[in-house]
């Protein structure tokens, strides 16, 4: 198989190489034929509301135009984040926002959600210095300067943001001061703070999807290969120039050097990169970066432990499809779904697609199990924000799915390619197979939107995941999660050191009879959207759990018989530690 990849592979940067792909435009139109549905388990699961309007979440997130998009930057849509950014123990939301082409209409701004503790948020974007209007995109979270306080950066369109939060409940735009303004404008996309040199200090990798002009890229219409089964669409992203990608060096002073070209990350050229996750996939120590490429094999940087990444996502089985072809890679998932220890990928895909699932042997060696796991069941819609994360507590992590067309006209005259359709679950049955569910997850799984982004966290410290997505032109959606179950869990928070503050980048193995689990913590997942820091893991009817953490420092540490449903805060050198701000909601 990794030669078919190879193979493929070479040939598809030669035909790139000769001007082909540059003629052609719209997306890669890998089909599967979808698997037949089977009996369903009849196991209870979790129920998912969507609770946005009650908790306060009540303004849309604007997205190009409603009905019709003119340009692929309107259509890709924007992430969105669960963080502390008070360190008051609970979850507060940060949402992007875009903008349209004729101007931004009123209350058009990224914005951050205080959560007041009681269900409900505080729109507090003015207070926090954060309101900011133009065509954003991703967002990753990390502590770049290792002073106790969650930072934000931000993708957009023209000119990327970094905000340093004060640590008083406001943040400055430290862009310029930490030498990451560009010269020339930039679409910015995907986007994860890692340290990749090990130095204690959070590095930054961004990629970029096209070079954009909007004196060039021609209309629907004007360019005849612009269309969707007949109807015009907006244009790319093939037949548009691959933009490339970028790596900031920490120099601890506050300040960042861009190092692509002595990484080797700068050579990449012919890829529409989009979401960024830094974790290590070979389990050697080092952070690796994954990037998920929209119609265009996905690359794989292996870190040499020198400075320097090689890219293998070929010949590792994670650049394209298990059958050869390139596929229209939007979001990551990341997680041990067969609890083997290993960290395993979901990349989500065009319509008429499946969304892929690639099985980790522990070295980073990657197997397409996609239709082994039978995720090829349902391939009807464009895809975006993906998680691998246990939704139901029972010790098995699931798949999560939001999607949304990217040609909301298409609809008018082609009924059978909605704009709007449900989220997608998938549960873990344990035997390396999914099922997928609908109504017995809840009305929020089944309501229709036009999403982007999705972020997992538990907003009201209950003890589950709950799931925050960003609609297009359309409020936020807030999932609270029923647990039906009386499973358990234990989260587990890490604060580094010798290590980076926010331990990105640290992997945590929890052991619960006779079954293990390994995550680490990531700035980025989902599709350009940040999760919740503190890791969750499902425990089943298991009321101890034992957990191992491994830091960037090389420093580890275990810990026997802990009790379950509980956050356990660990302090990389002072094992746990009390829970700050921590509180549970009455149950």
């Amino acid at each position: 198989m990794s030669m078919t990849r190879r193979a493929f592979v070479s040939s598809l940067l030669s035909v790139s190489a000769n001007g082909v792909l540059a003629q052609q435009s719209g997306v890669a139109s890998h089909v599967v034929k979808p698997q037949p549905v089977v009996a369903p388990s009849g196991r209870p699961f979790s129920r998912f509301v969507d609770v946005a309007k009650e908790a306060g979440l009540i303004l849309p997130v604007v997205s190009g135009g409603v009905d019709h998009k003119e340009y692929i930057i309107e259509a890709i849509g924007s992430g969105c984040a669960f963080f502390d950014y008070d360190n008051d123990g609970w979850m507060d939301i940060f949402v992007l926002s875009g903008t349209r082409l004729d101007g931004p209409p009123v209350g058009a701004t990224n914005r951050l959600y205080h959560n007041n503790r009681d269900g409900t948020f505080t729109d507090v974007t003015d207070k926090a210095g954060l309101r900011d209007i133009g065509w954003a995109y991703g967002v990753c979270v990390g502590d770049y300067n290792n002073d106790g306080h969650e930072d934000l950066f931000c993708t957009y369109y023209g000119q990327n943001r970094l905000y340093r939060n004060n640590g008083d409940g406001t943040f400055t735009d430290a862009t310029k001061a930490a030498g990451l303004l560009n010269a020339t404008a930039r679409f910015g996309t995907g986007c994860s703070f890692l340290d990749y040199n090990l130095d204690g200090y959070l590095d930054l990798f961004v990629s970029n999807y096209v070079k954009f002009d909007f004196k060039t890229v021609p209309k629907p219409s004007q360019n005849p290969t612009c269309n969707f089964h007949g109807v015009p669409v907006n244009c790319g992203p093939r037949g548009l120039t691959p933009g490339t990608h970028s790596l900031y060096r920490n120099n601890g002073d506050g300040t960042f050097t861009d190092v692509s070209k002595e990484a080797g990350i700068s050579g990449f050229k012919d890829s529409y990169g989009l979401t960024v996750v830094s974790a290590d996939f070979d389990n050697d120590g080092w952070p690796d970066i994954y990037v998920a490429c929209d119609s265009t094999p996905s690359l794989l940087f292996l870190n040499n432990h020198d400075g320097t990444f090689r890219e293998e996502g070929m010949s590792r089985g994670l650049a394209i499809s298990g059958d050869g072809n390139e596929q229209a890679g939007m979001g990551i998932g990341v997680g041990d779904y067969d609890l083997d220890g290993s960290l395993d990928v979901l990349k989500t895909h065009f319509e008429n697609d499946a969304n892929g699932l690639f099985h980790n042997d522990g070295k980073a060696n990657f197997d397409d199990v996609t239709m082994r796991a039978r995720l090829a069941v349902e391939t009807k819609y464009v895809c975006w924000g993906a998680g691998i994360e246990d939704l139901d507590n029972d010790g098995y992590p699931d798949l999560f799915i939001v999607g949304g067309s990217v040609y909301p006209e298409v609809e008018k005259t082609l009924p059978q390619f909605p704009d709007k359709g449900p989220r997608i679950v998938f549960r873990n049955l344990g035997n390396g197979m999914f099922e997928e569910l609908q109504e017995l997850a809840g009305p929020g799984i089944s309501a229709r939107h036009s999403s982007r982004g999705c972020a997992f966290g538990d907003f009201d410290n209950d003890g589950d995941l709950d799931i925050l997505i960003m609609n297009q032109n359309e409020v936020p959606s807030l999932l609270r999660n029923d647990v039906l179950q009386k499973n358990h869990w234990v989260k587990v928070k890490l604060v580094g050191t010798k290590s980076n503050r926010s331990a990105i980048g640290a992997r945590v193995v929890v052991r619960y009879g006779m079954k293990t689990q390994v995550k680490e913590v990531l700035s980025q997942s989902s599709y350009l959207s940040a999760n919740d820091p503190r890791l969750h893991f499902g425990l089943g009817a298991e009321i101890f759990a034992e957990i191992a953490v491994r830091w960037p420092s090389g420093l580890h540490e275990s810990f026997k018989a802990v009790p379950v449903d509980r956050l356990v805060t660990i302090k990389e050198g002072q094992g746990i530690v009390a829970n700050a701000g921590w509180a549970r909601t009455a149950t």
